[in-house]
């Protein structure tokens, strides 16, 4: 699990390094050349976001006491998504400024507070998103969570439930075998009352005897 984000990492570093140097390159460059930059730029853009979408798969996947190092690594990596990103918007602004002073000339400058606004305001949507996207992100976890400990209370009952049933037959053998002594007792007790019974029988018989046989002298 862990080796498939390694590899996704090292995706992602890969194409972040070279998004960082073409967005570099965008306010040097003019006409076509700069438009398939930024055409090429925004593609790679959407492969970065794709890889991040993985690795957050692949973090979900790790077992709970091993997911922490990854999400912080996750997170890391999603903010320096997020500079790209406003880096390149930066950079399409200088683009778009260019652009629209050649067009309009002067009038073209006088734009800049409205772009401004609306620069911030793009930001304030990313951010809106971003915890959009975390209190989701939270709440699959606390699903996940919740999942395992029904699963652990569900094996515990299991658990209890059998212990019961253990009780059970234990107390029905202890039954039986309480019953199979209360048995041999009361053998016992008949056995000796009847051992003394002929003893006394017999112990009568033996008066009996010498008594008849002085009185026949």
């Amino acid at each position: 699990m862990s080796s498939d984000f390694e590899t996704y990492e090292q995706d992602f570093g890969t194409l972040t390094a070279e998004i960082t140097n073409k967005v570099g390159r965008i306010p040097k460059l003019a006409g076509e050349e700069k438009t398939q930059l930024v055409l090429n730029v925004d593609k790679q853009l959407e492969e970065v976001r794709e890889l991040l979408e993985q690795m957050d798969l692949e973090v979900r996947e790790i077992p709970i006491q091993s997911r922490g190092m990854y999400n912080s690594r996750l997170k890391s990596y999603k903010q320096e998504m997020e500079k790209l990103e406003k880096d390149f918007k930066r950079s399409r602004i200088a683009y778009s400024d260019e652009v629209r002073n050649e067009l309009l000339g002067e009038d073209g400058a006088s734009s800049e507070t409205q772009r401004a606004h609306l620069l911030d305001n793009t930001e304030r949507l990313e951010r809106s998103s971003r915890r959009l996207d975390a209190g989701y992100q939270i709440a699959v976890e606390t699903e996940q969570v919740g999942q395992e400990i029904l699963a652990n209370l569900h094996t515990d009952r299991e658990k209890i439930q059998r212990s019961r049933d253990r009780l059970r037959e234990t107390d029905t053998n202890l039954g039986k075998s309480s019953r199979i002594l209360t048995g041999m007792l009361r053998r016992i007790i008949q056995n000796r009352i009847l051992v003394f019974i002929l003893g006394a029988i017999i112990l009568l018989t033996i008066v009996l005897a010498i008594y008849f046989n002085l009185r026949g002298h």
